[in-house]
């Protein structure tokens, strides 16, 4: 029993490092299923660093319309997430209401794929209580158009090397009314992948403990840079 015991022990404390090594606090969110639509406190835009996720992906994307089309995609929106204090609602409908071609064709200026539309929908925007799939899409139209992308990351020619503080004091400086407290840096083990930055329900940024929390450890990440391309 004690030697079962110790090994258990050992697969935990193993399990956490590697959260650590991968530049991660340990997980603390969790997701709660059958919760009413439109029952949550805030939300979060995720900006994802389309390079990152092309370079990560490599032969996986290596066709996809995100990592092979004609857009050099560089900021992009993961999603805009209903989310608690402490935890998030997910898949509040299942199965969720099929969206119409033309509403996905919509998003695809800022939502690189198609899957990815539909995948947010049904995860995320049928916990957020708006009347229709369309009303969603705009609300994160709005989300995605309050926040201004800092001018060192509209263009990326080439490899640069960035700590997760040097990417959210450059959000800070670029939106008003932005603190520290409201954004949080997402990483692998080398990469810049994500940025999320929490908005009220009145679409004004506000903090998030939990989601600070859970930012990026790391000292110095990657930007891989955009491949060229026509925008």
């Amino acid at each position: 029993m004690a030697k079962r015991f110790a090994a258990l022990l050992r697969s935990v404390v193993v399990g956490a490092a590697l959260l650590l090594a991968a530049g991660q606090a340990p997980a603390a969110a969790q997701a709660r299923h059958g919760v009413t639509p439109g029952e949550f406190d805030f939300y979060v835009l995720a900006l994802s660093w389309s390079p990152s996720f092309c370079e990560a992906s490599g032969e996986r994307s290596a066709r996809s319309m995100q990592c092979a089309g004609d857009r050099p995609y560089h900021f992009v929106v993961h999603g805009l997430w209903p989310q608690f204090t402490r935890g998030f609602p997910e898949y509040c409908q299942v199965p969720a209401p099929e969206l119409e071609r033309r509403t996905v064709n919509a998003m695809l200026d800022i939502m690189p794929a198609p899957g990815l539309v539909r995948h947010q929908w049904a995860k995320h925007g049928t916990c957020s209580g708006e009347r229709s799939a369309s009303a969603f899409f705009e609300r994160v139209r709005q989300a995605r158009a309050k926040v201004r992308i800092p001018a060192e990351f509209e263009s990326a020619s080439d490899y640069r090397t960035v700590s997760p503080d040097e990417v959210e004091d450059a959000f800070v400086r670029a939106n008003p009314g932005l603190t520290r407290e409201m954004i949080a840096v997402q990483c692998d083990e080398r990469r810049l992948r994500e940025v999320r930055i929490c908005i009220g329900r009145d679409m004004n940024f506000t903090a998030c403990q939990e989601i600070d929390r859970r930012a990026c450890r790391r000292d110095r990440l990657v930007m891989p840079p955009a491949r060229s391309g026509r925008s």
